[in-house]
């Protein structure tokens, strides 16, 4: 926003002011230096001036003053009252002349004539002194001048003259020339605050226009230009304002290209980004980290980077830039696999050409699903490990004891090679179905895909395990509730029987004697589901999403002495998963469960094989 700046505190007034000070105070140094010497100058040429004066008049009146007889005093009185008109000037108030008796014998004011013959009345005449002195007439200045009026021959004194003159009319004089300079210092200041105004404007009226440009600058308009007003310096600085504001532009293209550039490549990676400063506040963060953090934008930016991540009891700044080693940290919600979240952090500085480090990059990346396949990976090892070593040690110990002679007992040891026999029979049979999952996770195992009637497929299966249970006097039985409608399905025919026998055995292993065991076949808009339901134990709710995982076993000790591998739903899974379908358990603990198998499933017109 652009903010008024008033006259009094604009540069202009400023300048104005400046100059306008400056010239007063150097008129009045100059006028107060002129009018002094003036006045001493005027004032010493008017006392030296009256001095001279009076000193001539005092030597031309010893000439007339004498005279014993009435008639020569006559003539004297005549000849001095004649002399000192002579010498009444405008500049005299009186001259009075008194005798060595102290009588006046004349004056010059025409209102003190009744003074003449009588005794003097001035103190400052009764001593015959020469006496020079300022003094107050009616509150006027007057210069007082005493001068003795000698003998024609010089030795004796013969009178006094006294004269008083107007030296006010002189400093009336200094007063109005004086007032002229005032006058004069106050006409020119006018002029000067006109001239100065002017000045100042042409020097302040680039810089304001500069002033504007740079505030369309700073709101991001570069197409304004400041004019130049001449080739002088402000002229100058014009021309490099301008040069400036389109090196500014180009730099700042730039820079928002760049910076386009990076959010873009923030935006889309699949790792988060974290930017702090030397303080370890966050400046920057992109939609990655704010998703893997949970966290959002107005909350982030400002804090600290160890709050953020929740590391603070465990970490420094300090620490953090001394050692930017990788770490990981979990942002698990609970404990349930969904909520699983896992981070690998690596820490970068970011430094100055100078070496000094102005803050951290932070890139987090989501390790949960490697944390996962590495803890399967390390489960599945040890499963397999575990499973192959029992057989084997069983093996081992029959082995041992046969060849230690059990196998001249007649009694014991059929029974013992019947025992290794088993064992390795179970070894072929889980290497065989890791060998098939194996295939199936490298994308290796390739389905021999065809139309079949899935109802007779299924019925197919089912009456082997109902031929099964005959044969084993086993007292379960299996309803069948399957939809009329023959659904004709896509699928690799032994892999899909390999499905439902995994899930048939579970069925009947783990229900119980005289149980029930209710399979259903229906058809949806784009599928097919087949489930089975038995009566058995159930599953326990935290187990259910775990049941098709490799070596996974609600009941270890009862699956192990059933002679399960523990990889049948495992591999069923995949099987359906190759068959772009679905399957999936409910169950609840001792009510037993029920396994669903959805494939996809396109229906059709009679005549579609025609």
């Amino acid at each position: 926003m652009k903010k008024k700046v008033h006259f009094f505190q604009s540069v202009n007034f400023k300048i104005a002011l400046s100059f306008i000070l400056l010239l007063l105070i150097t008129i009045q140094i100059i006028g107060g230096y002129f009018i002094r010497e003036l006045e001493t100058t005027t004032v010493n040429e008017f006392k030296k001036n009256m001095d001279t004066q009076v000193l001539q008049l005092a030597s031309s009146l010893s000439n007339y003053m004498g005279g014993k007889t009435e008639e020569e005093r006559a003539e004297v009185d005549a000849n001095l009252k004649k002399a000192l008109a002579d010498f009444q000037t405008s500049e005299i108030i009186e001259a009075r002349v008194v005798d060595d008796k102290g009588i006046v014998r004349a004056t010059s004011d025409l209102n003190q004539q009744g003074v003449i013959g009588k005794k003097n009345d001035y103190r400052d005449l009764n001593d015959f002194n020469i006496k020079k002195y300022p003094a107050l007439d009616n509150d006027k200045r007057v210069y007082i001048n005493v001068q003795p009026i000698q003998s024609p021959t010089g030795d004796t004194v013969i009178g006094v003259l006294y004269v008083k003159s107007n030296i006010e009319r002189k400093y009336d004089e200094l007063t109005n020339t004086a007032s002229i300079f005032l006058t004069a210092s106050l006409i020119s200041g006018i002029i000067s605050i006109a001239v100065t105004l002017l000045i100042a404007r042409s020097i302040t009226q680039p810089i304001g226009e500069m002033r504007e440009q740079a505030l369309r600058i700073a709101r991001g308009d570069y197409s304004g230009k400041v004019k130049i007003y001449g080739k002088d310096e402000l002229g100058q600085l014009a021309d490099t304002f301008n040069q400036l504001a389109e090196r500014i532009e180009e730099a700042q293209e730039t820079m928002e290209a760049e910076r386009n550039r990076l959010d873009s490549v923030l935006t889309h990676m699949t790792d988060g980004v974290i930017a702090t400063d030397r303080r370890g506040k966050v400046i920057t963060i992109n939609e990655m980290a704010l998703s893997l953090l949970n966290v959002k934008t107005e909350n982030v930016i400002g804090s600290s980077l160890l709050e953020l991540l929740d590391i603070e009891a465990d970490y420094t700044l300090r620490k953090l830039l001394e050692e930017p080693n990788e770490m990981i940290i979990d942002r698990s919600l609970s404990e349930k696999e969904e909520d699983q979240m896992i981070i690998r952090i690596d820490f970068t500085m970011i430094r100055r050409e100078s070496g000094f480090i102005t803050g951290l990059v932070c890139v987090l990346h989501d390790v949960t699903e490697q944390e996962k396949n590495e803890r399967e990976r390390r489960e599945f090892v040890s499963n397999v490990s575990h499973e192959l070593r029992t057989p084997l040690t069983s093996m081992r110990s029959y082995i041992e004891a046969l060849s230690e002679g059990a196998w001249e007992n007649p009694d014991i040891a059929p029974n013992f090679l019947n025992v290794t026999l088993e064992e390795t029979d179970r070894m072929i049979r889980m290497i065989n179905d890791l060998l098939n999952l194996s295939r199936m996770d490298s994308g290796n195992a390739h389905l021999q895909l065809e139309y079949v009637n899935f109802n007779e497929l299924i019925n197919f299966v089912l009456d082997r395990f109902d031929m099964m249970l005959v044969s084993t006097q086993k007292n379960y039985i299996i309803r069948r509730e399957f939809t009329k409608r023959d659904l004709w399905v896509e699928v690799d025919t032994d892999k899909i029987i390999q499905v439902l026998d995994n899930i048939l055995n579970n069925a009947v292993k783990y229900s119980p004697d005289g149980g029930e065991i209710t399979c259903r076949l229906l058809e949806t808009h784009n599928n097919v589901v087949f489930s089975i339901s038995d009566q058995g134990l159930g599953i326990p709710k935290k187990d259910i999403s775990k049941v098709f995982e490799r070596f996974y076993r609600v009941d270890k000790a009862r699956a192990r002495a059933q002679g399960g591998t523990g990889l049948g739903l495992a591999i069923s899974k995949e099987v359906v998963k190759a068959h772009n379908g679905l399957i999936w358990v409910e169950s609840e603990e001792g009510q037993g469960s029920t396994f669903y198998i959805s494939l996809p499933y396109e229906p059709y017109e009679e005549d579609w094989w025609e």
